[in-house]
């Protein structure tokens, strides 16, 4: 697969990828799902999900050089996806119509500030399927994203310099703290900790 070149993005690394899909695998949320990722670069995690049993997915770049070789990587591998140009905030506020979303990658550049990641994920909340999956990936040395009253996290995992931050759709039944309380019973969804790389 190929990546693109420059700071503007950075590609996940195998083992947080692996540590990623792990989890998605373990909440059953990719089997046909409907998938976005609005920090797509190479579109690596939106194929990855889809290669998974994913149905479709909406691959949203900014930077035109990132997203042409999206495409590329989209038509080589003849996958049900969409290439969007656009800024994710813009594309969200646009597309009002559009379907639920179940799976939602985020992974900004490091020059996308706290309010501008809280502001994609306002504009996201509306869009999900009460039973999604919102996953952040940042630098472990930036805070827990400011969720905002829609989304609640539920989990996070540390990979050297990066963090994986998880978030759900805030339902009445308070499903975060239900899966908080029962951390002891195993419950995929209340898990927080650390790994150091080797």
């Amino acid at each position: 697969m190929s990546t693109p070149t420059g700071a503007a993005t950075r590609p996940t690394t195998d083992r947080v990828r692996e540590s990623l899909f792990s989890r998605l695998d373990h909440l059953g949320v990719l089997e046909d799902a409907v998938v976005i990722d609005l920090f797509a670069g190479s579109g690596a995690l939106g194929l990855e999900a889809l290669s998974r049993g994913a149905a479709r997915a909406v691959l949203v770049e900014k930077a035109s050089g990132a997203a042409r070789v999206t495409r590329r990587n989209v038509a080589e591998l003849g996958a049900s996806a969409q290439v969007v140009v656009a800024d994710a905030a813009a594309y969200l506020r646009r597309e009002t119509d559009g379907p639920e979303y179940d799976l939602a990658f985020l992974d900004p550049p490091y020059d996308l500030g706290e309010q501008g990641l809280a502001e994609v994920l306002s504009h996201l909340a509306p869009r999900l399927h009460p039973d999604a999956v919102v996953v952040v990936e940042r630098s472990s040395r930036s805070p827990e994203p400011s969720w905002p009253a829609a989304l609640v996290g539920f989990a996070s995992k540390t990979h050297g310099e990066t963090a994986l931050w998880y978030a759900e759709p805030a339902a009445p039944d308070h499903r975060a703290e239900a899966a908080a309380a029962a951390a002891g019973e195993g419950d995929p969804r209340a898990e927080s900790e650390t790994a150091q790389e080797a």
